[in-house]
């Protein structure tokens, strides 16, 4: 199973962490699995920004970014090259690290 090494964030993860989770599982679903709770405002369908994350290493081992997605991503705050949306990256079998970013673009945050 792959692991993924999450950066320190102060709300989601102070400290880091890392988890491991099955291949063809969402970055999203492995860390709501494990209790990260990353805001998914629009509930994993690909119709918000709110679960962009910065895929730090292993980026090429996920599935490819629709024209969706990427259509979606153009609007996330802190947009870097190895940007996705949790929701839709799905993990192979190959380690990632993320970063999650500190902002969003959800003013009314949703706790789930």
């Amino acid at each position: 199973m792959p692991i993924i090494k999450i950066l320190p964030h102060p709300e989601y993860c102070p400290q880091g962490t890392e988890i491991q989770a099955l291949p063809g599982t969402t970055i999203c679903e492995a860390l709501l699995d494990h209790e990260i709770e990353i805001e998914h405002a629009c509930d994993m369908s690909c119709a918000c920004t709110t679960c962009h994350v910065i895929v730090r290493s292993g980026i090429d081992s996920l599935n490819e970014a629709t024209e969706e997605e990427e259509d979606l991503l153009d609007k996330a705050w802190g947009l870097e090259p190895q940007s996705r949306l949790s929701c839709q990256a799905r993990l192979a079998k190959q380690d990632l690290t993320i970063e999650i970013p500190r902002y969003t673009i959800n003013h009314a945050r949703e706790h789930h």
